[in-house]
Formats: C-alpha cells, structure tokens, sequence
C-alpha cells in the first residue's frame, strides 16, 4: 500500500503572534503532503498529528519537563510511538509544539523567510515522529538529506548551505 497523501491535522494556536490559521493550515498540508510523497510509506488510514503553536514561554517549560533542558527550543517532538524510519506509519503519529520567538528570531537571524524557516521546522519535527533522529553524524547526514529533499518539492533553498 502507498502512502496517503495526507494526513488528519488537529492544529492549534495556543500563544504567540502567529499568521492566521488559516495560513498555518495550508503550510501544515504542504508539509505533509510533500513529506509523505518523499517518504512513499504504507498507512492503513491518515494518521493523526497534532501541532501546537506556542510561544518560547511554553515551549521552555516543555523543553525543561520533557528534556531535561532549561529555555526555549524552535520545535519539539512527541511521537506517540517510537518508529523507524520506512516503518508503517500507526493511525496516530504524535505532537509537534513549535515557538513563535525562537522561529521568528532564527529566520532574522539566518536572513530566511518566515514561512520558509517554519515549514523546515515542522517537516524536521514531522521526521523526528516518524523515526527520523540527528543523535549521530550517520542520522543527521539521513534526515538533512531528506529534509533538503522534502524543501526542494516545495521550492525552498538548502536550509543547510
């Protein structure tokens, strides 16, 4: 079975000073939809995810509970179960929790777009719940390439160059 070109998306805007909703959704399904078509994984049904659009306050307080690290992060990943990469993908995939202050500093700071600098960062979190991981130099040469691939299907340049 080949991949769904979609995925069941509950989205939420919790704090920060975000685009409009409606502008975060059709970012969210180019996402997934370009993520699924690189990956080509079987599911049984659209898999769920959930994204959480927050701010550095709340995502610091996750980091720190969750990580062990104290401050803000730009994306966090909650997989409800732990894939590997190519694995089937299960009907729930997990949590992504994305910060506006740190996203919207970094793409200043690295001279990007917004909207390119967030849509790299839900497609690094969305690997990240599909088994995907940068813990060694093998991983992260793995998911950079693959990111680099994702980004190319939507037009936006090498994050990494």
């Amino acid at each position: 079975m080949t991949a769904a070109r979609q995925l069941d998306i509950a989205l939420e805007v919790e704090a920060g000073d975000w685009p409009a909703e409606g502008e975060l959704e059709a970012v969210l399904q180019r996402v997934a939809d370009a993520c699924l078509a690189e990956l080509n994984v079987a599911v049984l049904q659209p898999p769920e995810l959930g994204v959480t659009f927050t701010d550095d306050d709340c995502i610091a307080e996750l980091n720190r509970q969750w990580r062990g690290r104290a401050g803000p992060t730009n994306v966090l990943s909650f997989p409800l179960v732990e894939l590997t990469p190519g694995a089937e993908m299960p009907p729930m995939l997990g949590d992504i929790v994305i910060a506006f202050e740190t996203v919207a500093r970094e793409a200043q700071e690295q001279e990007k777009p917004f909207i390119d600098h967030l849509t790299h960062l839900l497609v690094h979190g969305l690997l990240h719940l599909v088994g995907y991981d940068h813990m060694n130099d093998d991983e992260a040469e793995t998911m950079e390439a693959l990111e680099r691939r994702i980004l190319e299907r939507l037009a936006i340049p090498d994050p990494y160059a």
